[in-house]
Order: C-alpha cells, then sequence, then structure tokens
C-alpha cells in the first residue's frame, strides 16, 4: 500500500522543522527493494517508524495524523532519506516525564529495520531540538573532574594515560592487582577489560580490595593521584547496583576516583541510565563493544559510530570510547575525529545536521585499540587536541622495560606532541619514549624509517 500521501511532505523545509522545535529529526541511508519506488518505500518506513500500519484502520482519528512522521526530503541518487518526527511520539517516564533513548531507537531503528520492501536503511545522523536536549539526563560528570582529581587545571587539563588489564582475562586476584600497580606507577587511569568481572578464579570480593591496596601503594611512592574505572555491567540493574555499592564500600574515602564501565552496547540503555541515575558522583565510562556489528562501514542497517557516540552523551556517559581513527588496530578513519566532536563541543555541524548542546556537559573521547606512545604523535595532530583518556594495554604492559615505563612513554609522547617536537629527536632526551621503538619496532619501522640509525645507542 502506498502511504506516500499521508507519510511523506516534500515541501517541509529542514530550516522551518529546525526553527520550529518540535520534531526530531533522522537522516538515513537507505534503499528499497528492486522494484519497490524510493518515496513508496520511505513513507512505508516512516509509518512503520510510527502511527502506521499495513491496512488502513478504523481506530485510526484526524489527532493521531497529526503525529505522524513525515518524510521531507529524499534524493534516491545518492540514497538520502531524512524524516521528521514529533516530539510527543516518544515515550516519557511516568516519574519525572523525562525523555529515554530506548524509544528514540525503538521508532527510528525498530521493526523499519526488518521490512520487507526495504533493502537496507542506516542512520547516519539525527537532530535534537532544544526541548529533547532539556529531557535527556547528560552527563553528570566529565573529564575536568578527573582533572581535578590528578591536580591538573580543570580546562586543557590534557592527556590522561590509561591502561587496560592484561591479559583480558585469566589473572587471579593477587596477579591481577600486581598489574595494575605496575602501571600506576608511572600512569593515571586503569580500566577493567570488558570481559572482567565476577569470575570464579577472580572474584570482586577478593579482587577489589587488593585493587584498592595497589593503587593505595602506587600513590604513597608517586605522590600522585590515580583512577580505577570498574566494570559493573550485568544483566540485572540489582546486580549492577550491588557492584557498584560494594566497590565504592571497598574503595571507602578514595571512591572519588572510581569510575564505572558499562558495556553501553551490549548492556543496552537501561544499563547506563541505571548506572547514571544511581551513581551520580562517579565517571561513567561507557564501553562500546560489539559496536561494529550495526555501525561498521561494511554494515548497512543500524546506525553509525557517530549516530551512537551522539546517543550516549544524551543518556550521561562521561566518556565513551571512539576508536583510533585509523592510528590504531580497530576500523576507523582520520575523519572519525568527528565522532569526537560531536561529545565534546558544544556546538558542531555533524554530516546532515548542526547541533547545539545547550551546555550539557560534555562527553570524554576514550581512545583504546592497539595505541602505543609511536602511534601517539599523529593521533594528536590529526585531532587536534590531547585532552582525551588513552587506555593502551599492549601499549603498556608490552614496553621492553616494564608497564610503568609503558605509561611514562604514553606521557611522553603526548608532551613531544603538545612541543610540537621531532619525535626522534625527542627519545634521544626520554628514554621511555625512545625504548617503545625497541618495543613496537614494526610501527617504529613504518612510521620512523631509518629509527634504529638515528637512535644508534639512545639510552640502550
Amino acid at each position: 500500500m502506498d502511504q506516500s500521501n499521508r507519510y511523506a511532505d516534500l515541501s517541509l523545509r529542514e530550516d522551518d522543522l529546525v526553527r520550529g522545535g518540535k520534531h526530531i529529526l533522522v537522516a538515513y541511508k537507505m534503499k528499497p527493494k528492486a522494484g519497490v519506488g524510493y518515496l513508496e518505500a520511505a513513507a512505508h518506513f516512516a509509518a512503520e517508524s510510527s502511527t502506521g500500519t499495513n491496512v488502513e484502520v478504523s481506530t485510526t482519528d484526524d489527532f493521531t495524523k497529526g503525529v505522524d512522521a513525515l518524510v521531507y526530503f529524499i534524493d534516491e541518487a545518492t540514497d538520502e532519506m531524512r524524516i521528521a518526527y514529533p516530539l510527543d511520539l516518544f515515550d516519557r517516564n511516568i516519574i519525572d516525564g523525562r525523555m529515554m533513548l530506548v524509544s528514540f531507537l525503538t521508532l527510528t531503528i525498530g521493526n523499519n529495520q526488518g521490512m520487507g520492501d526495504i533493502a537496507y536503511a542506516k542512520m547516519y545522523d539525527f537532530f535534537m531540538p532544544p526541548r529533547a536536549i532539556q529531557l535527556f539526563d547528560g552527563p553528570s560528570k566529565d573529564i575536568s573532574d578527573l582533572w581535578r582529581i590528578l591536580g591538573r587545571p580543570v580546562q586543557e587539563g590534557g592527556y590522561i594515560s590509561g591502561t587496560i588489564i592484561k591479559p583480558k582475562l585469566g589473572l587471579r586476584p593477587e596477579p591481577f592487582a600486581e598489574a595494575a600497580y605496575q602501571f600506576w606507577l608511572g600512569g593515571d587511569f586503569i580500566k577493567n577489560d570488558e570481559p572482567q568481572g565476577n569470575q570464579v578464579f577472580s572474584p570482586l570480593a577478593r579482587t577489589i580490595p587488593l585493587v584498592y591496596d595497589a593503587m593505595k601503594r602506587a600513590m604513597d611512592k608517586t605522590g600522585e593521584a590515580k583512577i580505577f574505572s570498574a566494570n559493573i555491567t550485568a544483566d540485572d540493574h540489582h546486580e549492577m547496583i550491588a557492584r557498584g555499592e560494594f566497590i565504592l564500600r571497598a574503595f571507602g574515602p578514595d571512591a572519588d576516583k572510581v569510575a564505572f564501565l558499562v558495556d553501553g552496547y551490549v548492556g543496552g540503555p537501561g544499563m547506563i541510565t541505571t548506572a547514571r541515575r544511581n551513581f551520580p558522583n562517579q565517571y561513567l565510562h561507557y564501553h562500546r563493544a560489539g559496536h561494529g556489528a550495526v555501525t561498521s562501514p561494511s554494515a548497512n542497517r543500524g546506525y553509525t559510530a557517530y549516530v551512537l557516540a551522539k546517543m550516549s552523551r544524551l543518556q550521561g556517559a562521561s566518556g565513551i570510547h571512539v576508536g583510533t581513527m585509523g592510528y590504531g588496530k580497530m576500523e576507523g578513519e582520520k575523519d572519525d575525529r568527528a565522532i569526537a566532536y560531536i561529545i565534546e563541543r558544544d556546538s558542531f555541524t555533524g554530516p546532515a545536521y548542526h547541533q547545539e548542546w545547550y551546555g550539557m556537559k560534555p562527553t570524554t573521547p576514550i581512545i583504546s585499540g592497539g595505541m602505543n606512545a609511536l602511534r601517539l604523535p599523529g593521533f594528536f595532530e590529526n585531532l587536534g587536541h590531547g585532552n582525551v583518556i588513552n587506555t593502551a594495554g599492549g601499549g603498556s604492559y608490552g614496553h621492553i622495560d616494564s608497564p610503568a615505563a609503558g605509561a611514562k612513554s604514553l606521557r611522553q609522547a603526548y608532551d613531544c606532541w603538545k612541543a610540537k617536537a621531532d619525535p626522534i629527536q625527542w627519545a634521544k632526551e626520554h628514554r621511555e619514549f625512545a625504548r617503545a621503538f625497541d618495543s613496537f619496532p614494526n610501527d617504529a619501522d613504518k612510521l620512523f624509517p631509518g629509527w634504529r640509525d638515528k637512535l644508534a645507542g639512545a639510552h640502550r
């Protein structure tokens, strides 16, 4: 059934919709199945995303038609489709009237992803009007809170050197805590790798107190504050809260130095909101394991990594992993820096829409996946700043000297970029950075050809 007369209005102007502030706008790359007209498929998509069914029903009234989602722009040549969703369509909390991300996703990438007349559809941007921004939680903590804990300026506090406890599984409580201690002798921030939780060989009840003891000893040794991001992801909200409360009790007077990691993609928006609302005094660390199933450029359905990051800020994530923009081991390109810009800036123009955040706290870009000291200067140059958390597992524990030396090499790499220094010359004056060349020779050969001769005798 062609529903384009009801669910499409190509006379609508995007500027008017933005100014009106009564719609969430969503941009897709959509392709119909062979033999289906583009506008017909687009209208069916909008109908399924809002008030429509496949047949006319007697219960539809004039009010219902007033909250139809409307296709307002199509370009068949580029598979471009844009839809305006009235704000009133979206579910609201009965306890406080606020918006919820599950409702946004239910409508915008719900049943429409499996429709028989759609070959594929992928959301690549969306626009939230001011009223919607007001109704989402947003972050309660941001990177400035971590800078304050670390004794840094709360503006432009710079790079936070971090790691992930490796191996990701298989360590018992004592070696786990020792691995944390060894890194903290040189670095700032440690996160659980996403599978680490309450395994039978490393129960939280034994592991967490030992990690706190390691933190205290490292702080005493270095005179510097340290931060631990503890994984509280679980299927059950009560289990998440129980884990979080136990961890805070274990860290006691240093509970402010605890962040909570939640696997926001596999756990879903409810897990992020549970952490955000029950632990507003903790930095909320959004890990996105599994997101590539829908965000990968090779996937034609779902949504992009840019969309995922933008949604994380609405939900209240303090920081989210954003990839390495082609500088690490994961899929990505240099222009993925837009993923960082949309969450850290108060105003940014994305691939389809300009978004104002109206003072909502920023979400920190967290850089992870195959990074080491040699790759960082180029990464910072591409991004344009170093106000990020970098969790380098192999880049720390793979350093030829020690995890602490690996951590120091990361900091030195940031200082090298900030000083606009030549990395080879910098290495001659900074031992841990120099030893990173020996630790990661394949990267060194690729990034700094001839380094062996140039660094001959330096810090060996």
